[in-house]
């Protein structure tokens, strides 16, 4: 069941060719409830888009969004109403989570209501991180620490109001928004900019990669490095957690995703990007070994990677080769809906397009090895009294 293209977006703004990087859509980002989808749409905006899309935008292949000169652009669809967040800087990085409930006598008007509030960091091209309120639109707090472009954001998985950023200035930086957005840790360790980060689903572990062969693997309980992930052959630009912390898989420049057990550093599986070149155009220049995100869909089972090669790929975890492709040009990101069914990705014009996801029904087996891993590492697998089989299943080692 190949791809099909919903819907694709387009900025309603003329490119500004005077600035560089102003109309990419470097980031997508859906909110963990599928209720909101962020897009940086280029031109220093956000445009927060109520999901599901309307039946207008779902039934046409482009749909263009034009900005009025305010800075909060709303019409009614049930009670949510669309916003656009002025940023100010170009938007590299979007990332949500939810807002932890309001204690007793908690005056902030952002979640008087005592219910948890909706939040949006924006990572930017001076190096600030701005985080919004989803509802109302309102600038929570502006983050001052990096030096170069935030170029990717993580907030903890588990609701917990920690926030990691990826910068070219080479670090990570890690931001508790319980305390008015306070810096609590400087990562350093790459010596190339950083390109991606994502905390692992039980929040114990962080996967960093940047413009080099390694990824590094951090604790989120101590923040110290736990160990770098060599094996790729050029710069690594995109990592992913499976959704019970027990796989990551990173993509390279390399044309290869390796997929890893995080707890043991062992490479499990490599992905190849073998071109199609009956999918290219024989006239084009595209770099076809570059890779540019990865991701793992909501039950596990499945992966979605962007390529230069202009091919959007579904990846089954028992196969090596894709299971689905899909012709995309300039593709640069790529994401799930957190419910299955949609894939949504960034390109370099501006656009963001919708895609059909293969909608699969797990097996009794996966729930149970997703339930387990959910709480058990791998040592902790191995150790178990069971017969070896059962453990190769549970640690990936079969599929």
């Amino acid at each position: 069941e190949e791809p099909v293209l919903l819907a694709e977006l387009k900025p309603g703004r003329p490119q500004r060719y005077d600035w560089k990087s102003s109309c990419e859509t470097w980031s997508v980002a859906f909110s963990p409830d599928g209720a909101w989808f962020a897009w940086s749409q280029g031109h220093c905006v956000v445009k927060l888009i109520p999901w599901p899309l309307g039946e207008a935008e779902l039934g046409c292949k482009t749909s263009e969004r034009k900005s009025r000169s305010g800075k909060v652009e709303t019409w009614s669809r049930g009670a949510a109403k669309e916003k656009t967040l002025e940023c100010g800087q170009i938007v590299w990085g979007l990332a949500f989570s939810a807002w932890p409930a309001a204690e007793d006598g908690d005056t902030d008007p952002a979640c008087a209501v005592g219910l948890p509030c909706l939040v949006l960091a924006t990572g930017l091209n001076d190096g600030q991180i701005k985080v919004w309120e989803v509802q109302t639109g309102h600038l929570l707090f502006s983050l001052l620490g990096h030096q170069d472009v935030v170029r990717d954001l993580s907030f903890a998985p588990n609701g917990s109001p920690i926030l990691v950023s990826a910068s070219r200035d080479k670090t990570l930086r890690v931001w508790d928004l319980s305390r008015d957005g306070r810096q609590v840790q400087v990562l350093s360790g790459h010596v190339q900019w950083v390109y991606c980060c994502s905390i692992s689903p039980d929040c114990s572990m962080l996967c960093s990669a940047a413009g080099e062969k390694s990824a590094l693997l951090w604790s989120m309980r101590s923040y110290t490095l736990i160990r770098r992930l060599e094996g790729h052959q050029s710069s690594v630009v995109s990592c992913d957690f499976s959704p019970d912390s027990a796989l990551l898989v990173t993509a390279s420049y390399d044309a290869c995703v390796i997929m890893w057990d995080p707890y043991t550093g062992e490479q499990l599986r490599t992905l190849r990007h073998v071109p199609l070149h009956s999918m290219l155009d024989s006239s084009s220049e595209i770099h076809t070994s570059s890779l540019r995100s990865v991701c793992f869909s909501p039950e596990g089972l499945y992966l979605a990677t962007v390529a230069d090669d202009r091919l959007l790929r579904i990846w089954a975890l028992e196969f090596r080769s894709p299971v689905a492709f899909a012709p995309m040009t300039n593709g640069l990101c790529c994401m799930y809906f957190p419910h299955g069914g949609f894939i949504a990705t960034g390109t370099r014009d501006g656009h963001v397009q919708f895609w059909t996801a293969p909608r699969v029904l797990s097996s009794l087996k996966h729930l149970c090895r997703k339930a387990l891993r959910t709480f058990l590492t791998t040592y902790q697998v191995l150790a178990l009294p069971i017969p070896r089989k059962l453990k190769e299943f549970l640690t990936y080692r079969t599929f």
